[in-house]
């Protein structure tokens, strides 16, 4: 090509160079329960405003920058499910705030950004909870992740979880689970197939709470993606009817995660659909979530 020829190619777009965030999310109340103490969200942010995203779709990662949470409330009667619409409103009302700050030139690391916000969300389930007795047992985990421009934060309390499915290799477990189970794994005295079927595996060591004098260490990192990563936020109600394996067969098989695709039982569900009504139908005995998020 001569450099007359290459001088009418036309430089690449800010989409092309970035790529898109393709998404999909759902809740289910599952089988057992009779109300869903759930909750996820979906936010687009930039300079001018803040979006809420629907259930599944597509943007450019030009457009601006994305938020992706799953919360599982506990407490009894309507505290947990109060509890995890506090997080996710909170958090749509403090963190698009937050980054503004970032943009007007307030120099703070995204990480720190994220530990601030969490622990202002924890202070506000602790005032809810000071002020009606009915909610004072309230709790919710947390996982959230930050997409910007070539690279993921990620900020998690509790045992809901964040998957990463990358382009090239297997699925990995990202986060923690902050459980007494997963304390006794840590330290030698269970196998992780042990825990999987300990009475006590649901028992918090950490979560955001409405309990005053609780240490909140939120776990948070970072993941320098590439196009072709998946990842699939969920709570604990998913992954105890499905496993790894079958999240990561059921993720590949979209090759768009903003389409509602067939699902190969005459139906069609977009890949997070899929995941809950495959563990819905194998367990269900808790309200399960699932968002998928992929870099295409």
């Amino acid at each position: 090509m001569t450099p007359a020829q290459s001088s009418f190619l036309a430089a690449p777009s800010a989409e092309e160079c970035l790529g898109r965030v393709e998404w999909c999310g759902v809740t289910d109340t599952g089988r057992v329960r009779t109300q869903n103490e759930d909750a996820f969200l979906a936010l687009e942010m930039d300079q001018e405003e803040v979006r809420r995203l629907g259930k599944f779709g597509s943007r450019s990662l030009a457009d601006g920058e994305y938020i992706f949470a799953v919360s599982d409330g506990m407490g009894g009667h309507n505290a947990g499910e109060y509890a995890s619409k506090i997080v996710v409103e909170k958090i749509a009302e403090i963190l698009p705030n937050a980054f503004r700050d970032g943009i007007a030139g307030v120099d703070r690391e995204a990480r720190a950004l994220l530990s601030e916000v969490v622990h202002s969300v924890h202070k506000e389930l602790q005032k809810q909870g000071g002020a009606y007795e009915e909610v004072r047992g309230m709790g919710a985990t947390l996982t959230l992740i930050w997409l910007s421009p070539m690279e993921l934060n990620f900020c998690h309390i509790g045992d809901s979880r964040l998957y990463w499915l990358p382009a090239q290799g297997e699925i990995q477990q990202v986060t923690e689970d902050h459980t007494y189970v997963q304390f006794l794994v840590n330290s030698g005295q269970l196998t992780p197939r042990q825990a999987q079927f300990h009475p006590a595996k649901s028992q918090l060591t950490q979560a955001l709470s409405a309990a005053k004098g609780r240490e909140l260490r939120p776990q948070m990192g970072a993941i320098g993606y590439q196009k072709g990563d998946r990842f699939v936020l969920c709570s604990d109600g998913l992954y105890d009817g499905l496993g790894s394996s079958r999240m990561e067969t059921v993720v590949s098989a979209y090759q768009d995660l903003s389409l509602v695709s067939d699902s190969g039982d005459g139906g069609h569900q977009t890949a997070a659909q899929r995941l809950v009504g495959e563990s819905v139908r194998n367990s269900g005995k808790d309200n399960t979530t699932a968002i998928v998020v992929g870099i295409a």
